[in-house]
């Protein structure tokens, strides 16, 4: 299995406000070099639909919705052995280092998309004195989720905005 390294870097600014962490990028995320870029991944349109903004298409627009709404945007995982973009076949995880986000942004609450995500954030063991919240996972392997149904649960993001 190989080992493979986070290719892309967090995207938060001074007024980031909410954290969003996912595990560790897709294939089609580390090729397209930006968050959640597989088409079927409901991530954008959860987003979009919560903010009652427009779908983004472009990476400049997934990045403007962020820094418009506040959101800083990572991964919890910086290295790991990896199957293709499968979560469950994970080892050997190695922690980004958050300390820069939390110093730049005034973070009010972690959100981790999925149980892989969440699980690594509680492995690597640091409490930054906010809530950490975990949600439904927006990958399509999670279809039990409908999007309504995400979109209930992902609503929780809102009230720190």
């Amino acid at each position: 299995m190989p080992y493979v390294t986070h290719p892309i870097p967090p995207l938060y600014d001074g007024d980031s406000r909410v954290l969003i962490l996912g595990s560790f990028p897709s294939v089609k995320s580390r090729e397209g070099m930006f968050f959640y870029h597989h088409p079927q991944n409901r991530f954008w349109k959860v987003l979009a639909a919560l903010l009652g903004e427009p779908l983004p298409d472009t990476v400049a627009e997934k990045a403007a919705l962020l820094h418009r709404n506040h959101i800083a945007l990572w991964d919890v995982i910086a290295a790991c052995a990896i199957t293709g973009s499968q979560d469950s076949s994970i080892t050997g995880a190695v922690p980004n280092n958050l300390t820069p986000i939390f110093e730049t942004a005034s973070i009010q609450a972690v959100f981790l998309n999925g149980t892989a995500a969440w699980d690594q954030y509680r492995r690597a063991g640091r409490d930054w004195g906010v809530p950490a919240v975990k949600l439904p996972s927006t990958s399509p392997a999670n279809a039990a989720w409908t999007l309504p149904k995400l979109l209930d649960a992902w609503a929780a993001i809102l009230p720190y905005l």
